[in-house]
């Protein structure tokens, strides 16, 4: 799995930037060697701690430090690091979220200033329209990198081996499976799990190792699962989802909707998993 995703190669890439960074320190003034071995010492927490999970901390905008550093260092000694205000252009082509991008514009900004008196006017105004046009360009290609992963995220399996996927995908399998069940004279019934946020992933694997190969896992948010359940007759069902729940004490609570009672458009999973069950639904404290 490391090998896949590449965590070692980018472990030892922030290895060396950590090293090249500790090395710079030794002739740096001391408000610069300060900026400097905080910098290094991210990086290596970052390096150490490096791990690959499926847990993605989308909400925390950690590109906010490597820009806070990258403004510390040039205004710092703006003559020694002058080079880094170019580092602006390779910040931007991470992914992040608007207000976050609004910063480092606002960092990129303030380093511009700080390094234009050592610069004559044409210099200043060469490196802002290159620095700003090197930004954008790679603004867009962030932003079209982050699109082509959520159309691939919403797409595949969120844990490779497993049947188990992204919410988007339980939009477009409900409709699918209604006219399987219809067509097929076969029951069907949507479960949805509540679980504590640490269980969430063990819980999902343990679904998926309990349950059929054409029957998928759904990942709804970080405190909730879905699992389509297809068998021959309710009776088969319901003794299926007894013992499922008998297999899963991490289970906080549960709730089952038959697939033909589900009205899919308009389909808002947010409110199925906080409605109460409806008349052919089945709650488990």
């Amino acid at each position: 799995m490391q090998s896949k995703y590449k965590i070692q190669l980018l472990r030892g890439n922030l290895l060396a930037a950590a090293v090249v960074l500790a090395l710079w320190t030794a002739a740096a003034p001391p408000e610069a060697a300060l900026v400097l071995w905080l910098s290094a010492g991210w990086l290596l927490i970052t390096a150490v701690l490096l791990d690959f999970s499926h847990r993605r901390a989308r909400g925390v905008p950690w590109q906010l430090l490597p820009g806070a550093l990258l403004i510390g260092l040039i205004a710092a000694a703006p003559q020694r690091h002058s080079l880094l205000i170019w580092a602006w252009a390779a910040l931007f082509m991470l992914p992040q979220m608007n207000w976050v991008a609004a910063f480092n514009v606002s960092g990129m900004a303030l380093s511009l200033a700080l390094i234009a008196p050592q610069l004559s006017p044409p210099s200043g105004w060469l490196m802002t329209l290159s620095l700003g046009v090197l930004s954008l360009l790679a603004l867009s290609r962030a932003r079209q990198l982050t699109d082509i992963n959520g159309t691939i995220r919403q797409r595949l399996r969120l844990i490779p081996g497993f049947n188990l996927w992204a919410r988007e995908q339980l939009l477009r399998d409900l409709p699918t499976e209604q006219t399987r069940c219809e067509r097929e004279g076969i029951h069907g019934e949507l479960l949805i799990l509540r679980v504590k946020r640490q269980k969430l992933w063990p819980v999902a694997r343990k679904l998926c190792e309990q349950t059929y190969y054409f029957e998928n896992v759904y990942r709804i948010n970080r405190t909730t699962l879905a699992l389509l359940l297809l068998s021959r007759s309710p009776k088969e069902t319901t003794g299926r989802r007894e013992r499922l729940l008998i297999e899963l004490p991490d289970a906080l609570d549960a709730r089952s909707f038959e697939l033909m009672d589900i009205e899919t458009e308009p389909l808002d999973l947010g409110s199925l998993t906080r409605s109460k069950p409806a008349t052919r639904a089945h709650e488990v404290i």
